[in-house]
Order: structure tokens, then C-alpha cells, then sequence
């Protein structure tokens, strides 16, 4: 019962949140580029809010617990966990990003090592490059659409282990750290599938296709809740481990994937502040 929960939230927040951006970008007529900007900056400062003030103290509140098992050095395991994630997830994007670069004509030596647009960031541009040709515009599609899901996997595994946490997920299905994280990736997910359909569209590809890519993408939230939940429920140390690595992916999703991509929408330090303000309603939303 606990599993078929944690499915129907992170299916609600993962793929109907990003089928829902995807359908907007795809009906709407002006430039919305400055709103979801603003949007995706909002959402990057409750995740962080969220993951610095709740899931990573998390295991040092179970170490200080009276009766716990957990070692005196639990600091330093969460510490090296949450480099784990932040390492994995770097990891996959530089190799998605090493195989894409080198198949799109305008990037050679001279330019610039980092995405200096958004359709770089999420790829569209390796898209753009293969839509002409039929023999490769399929994997091109995959190639991308892997590249936009991968930051979703850890965002549904830091829901999991927030959940893990919980002794009765059913009865806290809508309250604690979960459930917040929950909504803000599922409101995040909105501007985020946004962002992926409009280049996609304007790339030429049919605006039915763009949103059911773009609302695939969001799959991998499922697939992550459920990791993560199961293991956090293994045992305490484990817990530990889980709210670790997830909450390392998601700071690399937060300054490798959602700051980046408000900044190359609104080249202003307006999304810094919104940011500012997001962590501030995080860290509310935490304590209260």
C-alpha cells in the first residue's frame, strides 16, 4: 500500500507535471521565456531550502535520538553520500554532453565548455542538428529525452526518502518533507516541461509528439520514489545513505540544471533574488 502511494504522488507531481508544462509551452502563443525563469528559480530555492534545512539534518536528529544505533561519524557519511550523488549525476550529464557536443556543427574547440543557451542546456540544439535526417532523428529524440528525464530520477528519490522517514506513509501521505517536495517538484515541473516542449516545437516536431516526450521525461520521478523508499526502509544507516545520495542529485540538479536554465532565459539578476525568496519560503515551509 505504502508503494501504490508513492506511485500515484510522484506520478502526479513527475509525468502529469511535466505533461501539463508540456501542453502549455505547446498552446501558448507569446513568449513566456521571463515567467518560467522566474518560475524555475522560485522552485530551485524551496528544493534547496528543503534539502539543506530538513533532508540533510534528518539523519543527525536520528543520530542524537535517544536509544539510536547510528555511528558519532554519521555527519561525515552524510557528507560523503551526498558528494556520491552530486558526483553520480555530474558524471551522467558530462557523458550525455561529451556524446552530444561533438555531433552538432557549430561546437568545436572554440566554444565555450558550458551551455551558453538553453537549447545546449537541455539538448534541443543535438535535435535541431539530426530532425532533417529520418535514420537518426529517433535516436536524437532519445538522446534528448534522456538527457531532460536524468535530473528527474533524483528529484523522486529525494520524495522516497523523505517518505522512507515517515513510520505510516499512508496516514503523512499529504503532510511532512514528502509531501512538500512533492508539490514543489510537481510545480517545478510545470515550467520545466515548458521549457523542454517550446524548443522541441520549434525545432519542427508535432506538438502531440513534444508533449508526450516532454511528459516521458517525467517517468523517472516514479522510478526514483520508489528507489529511494526502498532504501530507506531497509534500516537506519541506510535511511541515512538514501536521504544522502538523493539530496547530493538534487543539489546538482538545483545548480547544474534548474539556475542555469532560469539564468539563460532571463539573462537578469532578477531569478538570483526570486531565488532568494524561494529559499526563505522553503525554509518556512520546513520549520512550519
Amino acid at each position: 500500500m505504502d508503494y501504490l502511494a508513492i506511485i500515484v504522488v510522484t506520478f502526479i507531481s513527475g509525468v502529469i507535471g511535466t505533461g501539463l508544462g508540456g501542453v502549455i509551452g505547446a498552446v501558448l502563443k507569446r513568449d513566456s521565456n521571463k515567467i518560467v525563469s522566474l518560475l524555475l528559480a522560485f522552485a530551485a530555492g524551496i528544493m534547496l531550502a528543503v534539502v539543506c534545512f530538513d533532508l540533510m539534518s534528518e539523519p543527525i536528529e536520528m543520530m542524537k535520538a535517544e536509544g539510536s544505533a547510528l555511528p558519532a561519524l554519521t555527519p561525515l557519511i552524510v557528507v560523503a553520500a551526498v558528494a556520491a550523488g552530486y558526483g553520480v549525476i555530474y558524471l551522467l550529464n558530462f557523458v550525455i554532453d561529451k556524446r552530444t557536443n561533438r555531433e552538432v556543427k557549430h561546437i568545436d574547440e572554440n566554444h565555450p565548455t558550458t551551455a551558453d543557451n538553453l537549447d545546449e542546456l537541455i539538448h534541443s540544439n543535438h535535435y535541431e542538428t539530426h530532425k532533417n535526417s529520418k535514420s537518426n532523428l529517433f535516436v536524437a529524440g532519445l538522446v534528448m529525452m534522456f538527457a531532460i528525464a536524468l535530473h528527474n530520477l533524483p528529484e523522486g528519490m529525494v520524495i522516497g526518502a523523505s517518505y522512507a522517514i515517515s513510520d505510516d506513509v499512508v496516514a503523512n501521505l499529504f503532510s511532512g518533507s514528502g509531501f512538500i517536495m512533492a508539490i514543489v517538484i510537481g510545480l517545478h515541473n510545470v515550467p520545466e516541461g515548458m521549457a523542454v516542449s517550446v524548443p522541441l516545437i520549434s525545432g519542427g516536431m508535432g506538438k502531440l509528439k513534444a508533449v508526450g516526450l516532454t511528459a516521458l521525461s517525467g517517468l523517472p520521478t516514479v522510478i526514483g520514489a520508489l528507489l529511494g523508499f526502498a532504501i530507506g526502509g531497509i534500516s537506519d544507516i541506510m535511511l541515512v545513505l538514501s536521504l544522502g545520495f538523493a539530496s547530493g542529485a538534487m543539489l546538482y540538479v538545483v545548480f547544474g540544471e534548474l539556475l542555469p536554465e532560469s539564468i539563460l532565459m532571463w539573462r537578469s539578476k532578477l531569478p538570483a533574488f526570486v531565488l532568494f525568496l524561494g529559499v526563505i519560503a522553503g525554509f518556512l515551509l520546513v520549520m512550519f
